[in-house]
């Protein structure tokens, strides 16, 4: 068995997971660093998607073990919060492949779904038999879509019909089903709808020429007169403030995902510094390479204290996200940095790791809202005066 340490890890946050979560997470890291790690340098190169290793995931049950359940049928929220941090340890991508149906897509279904639609889906949720993704940016509205959603949904009997078109949709080509969020017609209400992604009317393609997270494939979305069944709307979404319930529960995985960035990319660092020879000697001797590396865990530090409390104290504002976002993502962009800084001219290279976490960092300082967006935000709350508009 892989043993589960966590180098970078001083303050020693892992320390509280049980004997079971470590064993169910060794388990992951191991399948991992055999069947995932060695291709990761030509995937990424080649941009090629990672769906083949969802099945293979859903199969090592790291949701719904028994033995990593609690009394009420559910994983702590401190494992979950390992596992991304695990899966985002190795690449974001993988993360994204598998966490963007067991979390994003699987949270939508339970949150803003009937009894029965969850009955009927969360069994093909968790072993990736019925695939899915969230459907919410547009070509024209990213950070204010709230404001400004162009895709309409129109009521006919006891259908919708849908129109309208989405951008940036992670794991759209690869998943069967989308959550398309549109205004209904008439402006009332922001609906969700779990529309197949083989219907009549619904037209995808990845977006090309991408220099992060490249083996997601983003997608353009376009909904040309698209008919859904009123039994595919999600009952419990009706408005933004239900989106922003819903998701409440992931409020904390963008400083998982931070803090698994981070200690991938120190992990590499500190592997190329011992290995490293310049001078006569290992450049982990030096003491500028030893200022990085101690930059770099003092940033992870940072980022795992508020995944932690986030997580062990859920979030009720809207507020908050915004700022464990502007953190998260600027101690990443400063720790994927020094990194590949420490390998030289080395650290452009595949091979070495550190290059594919420093162009993924700028996918995650980017989405769940720009750090200029998530700034205004947080100053609106601090000040009682919004600057959003002139």
């Amino acid at each position: 068995m892989t043993e589960l340490d966590y180098p970078g890890d001083l303050l020693g946050f892992a320390g509280d997971l049980t004997a079971a979560e470590r064993a169910k997470l060794a388990g992951l890291r191991a399948y991992l660093d055999e069947h995932v790690r060695p291709v990761l340098p030509d995937r990424w190169e080649r941009g090629e998607s990672l769906a083949d290793f969802r099945r293979p995931l859903a199969d090592l049950h790291l949701l719904d073990d028994p033995e990593v359940l609690g009394v009420d049928g559910s994983p702590r929220p401190l494992y979950r919060g390992f596992v991304t941090l695990e899966l985002c340890r190795l690449d974001l991508a993988i993360s994204i492949t598998y966490g963007g149906q067991v979390g994003m897509f699987r949270t939508l279904v339970h949150e803003g779904g009937s009894p029965e639609q969850i009955a009927a889906w969360d069994p093909g949720i968790l072993d990736f038999s019925f695939t899915g993704c969230f459907a919410l940016n547009e070509p024209e509205h990213g950070s204010d879509v709230a404001g400004g959603m162009s895709t309409t949904a129109r009521r006919e009997g006891d259908r919708w019909v849908l129109n309208g078109a989405k951008r940036w949709i992670g794991n759209a080509t690869i998943s069967d089903n989308l959550v398309v969020v549109a205004r209904e017609h008439d402006g009332a209400r922001v609906l969700a709808f779990v529309v197949p992604s083989d219907a009549p009317g619904v037209r995808r393609s990845v977006i090309p020429r991408k220099a992060a997270a490249r083996m997601v494939h983003n997608a353009d979305i376009v909904l040309d007169g698209v008919v859904v069944a009123e039994e595919r709307r999600l009952p419990r979404i009706e408005s933004f403030r239900d989106i922003n319930r819903a998701f409440r529960s992931l409020r904390a995985d963008i400083a998982w995902s931070s803090a698994g960035m981070q200690l991938g990319a120190y992990a590499a660092a500190l592997d190329y510094a011992q290995r490293r020879e310049q001078f006569g000697r290992p450049i982990a001797g030096f003491q500028l390479v030893q200022q990085k590396l101690v930059q770099i865990v003092a940033n992870i530090a940072q980022t795992l204290a508020l995944a932690v409390r986030t997580t062990t104290h859920p979030i009720a504002d809207d507020v908050s996200p915004s700022l464990i976002k502007l953190v998260a993502a600027d101690r990443l962009r400063e720790t994927v940095a020094l990194a590949r800084e420490t390998m030289g001219g080395n650290g452009i290279l595949l091979d070495n790791d550190a290059v594919r976490f420093f162009a993924d960092a700028e996918a995650m300082y980017t989405f769940e809202g720009t750090r200029e967006v998530n700034t205004l935000i947080v100053g609106r709350a601090l000040t009682g005066r919004s600057a959003f508009t002139g």
